[in-house]
């Protein structure tokens, strides 16, 4: 029977992965850094709001231009099962104009929206009014005026995460989006979290 190996000659054991939420502000990128120089200088990066372990990476992405729970992690596996079909993704979406339950029906139902120059009918949705403005920090540069007309906020939960799918969603049915908030994905919450904060969380599922 071969003798054990001494502990010295061990191999390391790997760091346990580690798992973040994260409440991402206007104006920044869904990633830690750009290879172009140029970018890099014009553009803010996710690595600014904290001092993450070496390869953390964002699950899915919010453009620039939107906010609200980034869930970041080291396991590429835990990335690939948020990002399914499985998981709820809730956004409050403050539009141009009062919705209206007709077209609240029609996001509902699915719409027909452009993606690479492709028409992709979403998967049908739940969509509900709210009827006043969530509670949410202000937002890096100023919504347009009321005067030029009213807005209203509607709750959207999808199970997918197409390119600008939201956007895109709220515009097919007359209503663009002024400002964008992702509140939760799966059973993780936004509540609670400044923009700009993160907190570090044992899983993103229940056990």
């Amino acid at each position: 029977m071969p003798e054990p190996l001494p502990a010295s000659t061990l191999p390391p054991t790997p760091p346990a992965h580690r798992h973040f939420a994260l409440h991402k502000p206007w104006g920044y990128l869904s990633q830690f850094t750009s290879e172009f120089a140029k970018e890099v200088k014009k553009k803010r990066f996710l690595g600014e709001l904290g001092d993450f372990p070496a390869g953390t990476m964002a699950i899915g992405r919010l453009d620039e231009d939107s906010e609200g729970l980034l869930l970041l992690t080291t396991d590429g596996r835990v990335s690939e099962q948020v990002r399914g079909r499985h998981v709820e993704k809730e956004y409050y979406a403050q539009v141009d104009g009062q919705l209206t339950p007709e077209a609240l029906d029609r996001l509902r139902g699915g719409v027909d929206i452009s993606l690479r120059g492709t028409l992709y009918r979403t998967l049908p949705c739940q969509a509900r009014l709210l009827a006043e403005a969530p509670a949410l920090p202000p937002r890096g540069r100023a919504i347009r005026s009321d005067r030029h007309g009213p807005t209203s906020w509607v709750a959207l939960v999808v199970t997918e995460g197409k390119f600008r799918q939201v956007r895109k969603m709220t515009a097919a049915v007359g209503f663009p989006t002024l400002r964008l908030v992702r509140v939760r994905v799966g059973e993780v919450h936004l509540a609670g979290l400044p923009a700009g904060a993160s907190r570090e969380v044992t899983s993103f599922f229940e056990k």
